[in-house]
């Protein structure tokens, strides 16, 4: 079981941390999106967390279920308007089965960089395909990193994200593809960082994945909005379809 860096300290802020990414302008493109794909029929959300886009999901009536390795967070869910409603499975996304099989599948605000090996972002792709109906659909959304903005030899560069409160710094693993976002804040009258590992992730390389699992590419986007994707697009919105019955391999 990978260790949760999601505990109670991470909860009990993660919504008041959020920032502009809880913003109804951000998360209301990628519930509109997601509930198209899903089509009426039931959705599964890995790394479900507090609910930022389960809630909102679930309130245009589709079906949701969760899973999340954070108890702590899950609690924050719970104890949300309509929260106690949506089902959540306690456990590792990479690995973890629930019952049923589910229209969609996704996986969205680079949650994918938290499975720290490619073993277990393979893995992740074939357990989604598990639960797949034939033609449902695996949606992502990680960003891209600026790897260009590094100088021979530089490692850190600023973050994604700075307010008045709160900056991060990623410190880069280049031979390992590993990533370590360390995010500065004022917590109970300190000023410090809270360091999380991550993997950061090619596009080709999340198509491979996909075509290991059964899947194929069906769209690729920097936005949820259906920004065209371009050699300067800094996130990937990217859609993986497992073929209807009777359609052939996937190419």
């Amino acid at each position: 079981m990978p260790e949760d860096y999601f505990g109670e300290s991470v909860a009990a802020r993660y919504d008041e941390e959020l920032g502009s990414w809880g913003e109804p302008e951000v998360v209301e493109p990628a519930v509109g999106f997601l509930a198209e794909l899903a089509g009426g029929g039931a959705v599964v959300e890995l790394g479900i967390g507090t609910g930022r886009i389960a809630l909102p999901l679930a309130a245009r009536g589709v079906r949701v279920h969760g899973i999340d390795l954070s108890e702590a967070m899950v609690a924050r869910l719970r104890a949300k308007p309509g929260g106690d409603a949506i089902g959540v499975t306690i456990g590792d996304f990479a690995t973890t089965r629930v019952e049923g099989a589910f229209s969609l599948a996704y996986l969205v605000f680079n949650t994918i960089m938290n499975l720290t090996t490619q073993e277990t972002q393979v893995a992740c792709f074939q357990n989604v395909a598990s639960h797949l109906e034939p033609g449902g659909c695996f949606v992502i959304e990680v960003m891209l990193p600026r790897l260009y903005r590094l100088s021979p030899g530089q490692t850190i560069q600023p973050s994604y994200y700075e307010t008045s409160t709160l900056f991060g710094l990623d410190e880069y693993d280049l031979a390992n593809q590993g990533l370590i976002s360390h995010h500065y804040a004022d917590r109970d009258g300190m000023f410090g960082p809270r360091s999380i590992p991550f993997r950061y992730v090619w596009p080709a390389e999340l198509d491979l994945m996909a075509c290991l699992a059964g899947m194929r590419r069906r769209e690729r986007w920097s936005g949820w909005r259906r920004e065209p994707f371009t050699s300067e697009s800094d996130k990937l919105v990217g859609v993986w379809e497992k073929p209807a019955s009777g359609s052939g391999h996937p190419v």
